[in-house]
């Protein structure tokens, strides 16, 4: 099974807001827990998730870059 670049932009751009929406909620639960063990693994876990999310974004870029130079030959 092929992947187009258009799909997996729109795939890399779905994925990045998952990822960043689990980030922001995981920061915004931090206050919540009282255990500083928890706590430290909370942030941790949102970190991660922004992390994801920002891998997703700079492939998502990198397909709008090469669908921006990609000749109008090539398909």
């Amino acid at each position: 099974m092929r992947i187009s670049v258009k799909l997996s932009v729109i795939l890399a751009a779905i994925f990045a807001v998952a990822c960043f929406g689990v980030a922001i909620t995981g920061f915004t639960s931090v206050a919540d827990v009282e255990d500083p063990v928890r706590r430290s693994d909370s942030l941790g876990f949102a970190w991660f998730w922004a992390f994801l999310g920002c891998v997703a974004v700079v492939f998502g870029a990198i397909g709008v870059w090469l669908l921006r130079t990609q000749k109008e030959g090539d398909a």
